[in-house]
């Protein structure tokens, strides 16, 4: 049960201008009643609320309701994804030297496991020696540095026929996993990178086509004892299917504002497999549905969209299918695009999008977000716009963006244990990708304090004469290259 303790006063400071007046008015009850909505739903469908299941429309369902009862133009869009599922257990072996089998995650356990098949991995067996591919080790002190096979020419040299061994870090494992079999690998292991919060199993998605043969993500150990021994044959065996199915994103739009001036806002309302997906996202999800509710009797200068993606844990497949489906008329409306993805974790961080690596534009919504928690006495951290949520579609389209986030997989630094509390060298989100990320693994202040941002953010753009976006009528088209995200 969520505590429903509360960062700051319930009511409205009366002096206030009205965009404080809102973020003062959020309530840790009326969030946490979304977050109980979210957790019973994946409890009553299998413990998930991923892409494809019963429990991610239940969400949407949800969401949509909330929304049509409070006035708003309610859309679904509908998306074609590829469903993916393992019809039997993965097997990964060392059949030289003894025979050394590993142990595959069981659902929501990558804490437990030795490997994991990698969410539109290929399907069938190779038996082969592994090869490393221009590893890092040790691993440099920095995550995402690691660049193993991430360009074609690190596979000079590589046998085919062998297994890639490859170490997590500055591209796509989509990149990674189609350089191997371009050359010739027969299956592909991609370790974690080896940093302190990047050592575990994960279990993370390629692209939804492309890849044909088995891949799995394992744990540093395991890879890095790999690579430590030369001429080390492996079978490796996956079974899986991917099926053609349908979910949908979830709009919702202010029936008043100058429809010539969109100021959007988006969280992803999936889940992984492997949980209920409450911080991750269902925080991000519920803290932009408790805002829109508060402003369903706000008059916007501009048109407000609030957007709830579908299938993000699966590639941003539902914001990449919105943008891309957008005439180049509409995108042109939209002033900025604000994310939240992760706004409760508990062993949080304040974090903002570091604003001066987006489009023009960007570095004025991170200013934005700095005037509120510096009006709030509350310390916050710059953290990478690096692609891996839903705003990658839009910067990629060149509309500006920024957001909120409060920390996933990785470690809390000394500094910022000093700052926020919690416990340095720890992640900042223990479930991440877990079956643990239910309603008990969420931090109630960081909740409250980054809706109320939220709220700020969106009702000052809103009213705001001048938005963020560049002037469309002076730019080129934008660029539709997709680039890789770090991982």
């Amino acid at each position: 049960m969520l505590s429903l303790a509360l960062t700051g006063s319930a009511y409205a400071e009366p002096g206030a201008p009205p965009e404080r007046q809102l973020a003062d008015s959020i309530q840790a009850p009326n969030i946490n009643q979304h977050l109980e909505k979210f957790q019973a739903i994946a409890n009553a469908n299998g413990r998930t609320r991923a892409a494809g299941t019963s429990g991610y429309d239940a969400s949407r369902d949800y969401v949509a309701g909330e929304l049509r009862r409070a006035g708003y133009q309610v859309t679904l869009q509908p998306f074609t994804f590829q469903s993916f599922r393992e019809r039997t257990t993965a097997v990964m072996e060392q059949v030289s030297s003894g025979r050394t089998t590993y142990k595959p995650t069981p659902p929501g356990h990558s804490e437990l496991s030795d490997f994991a098949t990698l969410t539109y991995s290929g399907s069938g067996e190779a038996r082969a020696t592994v090869q490393g591919v221009d590893l890092t080790l040790p691993p440099g002190p920095q995550p995402n540095t690691s660049t193993s096979g991430c360009e074609a020419a690190d596979f000079a040299g590589f046998t085919r026929g062998n297994i890639a061994l490859i170490q997590r870090g500055s591209c796509t494992f989509a990149d990674k996993a189609r350089n191997a079999q371009a050359a010739g690998a027969s299956g592909v292991i991609i370790f974690n990178e080896g940093q302190s919060g990047r050592t575990d199993t994960f279990t993370e998605a390629l692209d939804e086509t492309g890849v044909t043969v088995p891949v799995v993500g394992a744990s540093f150990a395991v890879g890095s004892g790999l690579a430590a021994s030369a001429d080390t044959v492996i079978r490796l065996k996956t079974d899986t299917e991917a099926i053609p199915a349908t979910t949908h994103n979830v709009l919702a739009e202010s029936k008043q504002g100058n429809a010539d001036k969109v100021v959007m806002a988006g969280a992803h309302l999936d889940s992984v497999r492997a949980g209920a997906g409450i911080n991750d996202n269902g925080s991000g999800s519920a803290g932009l549905l408790e805002v829109a509710l508060q402003m369903a009797t706000f008059q916007p200068k501009n048109k407000i969209r609030f957007a709830w993606w579908g299938a993000e844990e699966l590639g941003l497949l539902g914001s990449k299918y919105y943008v891309s489906n957008l005439p180049q008329t509409d995108r042109d409306k939209i002033g900025l695009y604000l994310n939240f993805d992760m706004i409760g974790s508990t062993n949080f961080a304040y974090k903002i999008y570091n604003g001066s690596s987006g489009p023009a534009g960007s570095a004025a919504i991170e200013q934005n977000f700095n005037r509120y928690f510096d009006s709030r006495n509350l310390p916050h951290v710059r953290t990478a716009l690096d692609g891996r949520s839903d705003y990658g579609p839009f910067m990629r389209a060149d509309i500006p963006v920024g957001g909120l986030f409060t920390g996933a997989e990785g470690t809390k630094t000394r500094q910022e244990q000093q700052m926020f509390g919690g416990q340095a060298g720890r992640p900042y989100d223990p479930c991440y990708h877990r079956s643990c990320d239910t309603t008990a693994n969420i931090n109630d202040k960081a909740m409250t304090v980054n809706t109320g941002a939220i709220a700020d953010a969106v009702q000052t753009y809103a009213a705001s004469d001048d938005l963020p976006g560049r002037d469309v009528a002076a730019q080129s088209a934008p660029s539709t290259e997709e680039q890789p995200a770090q991982q």
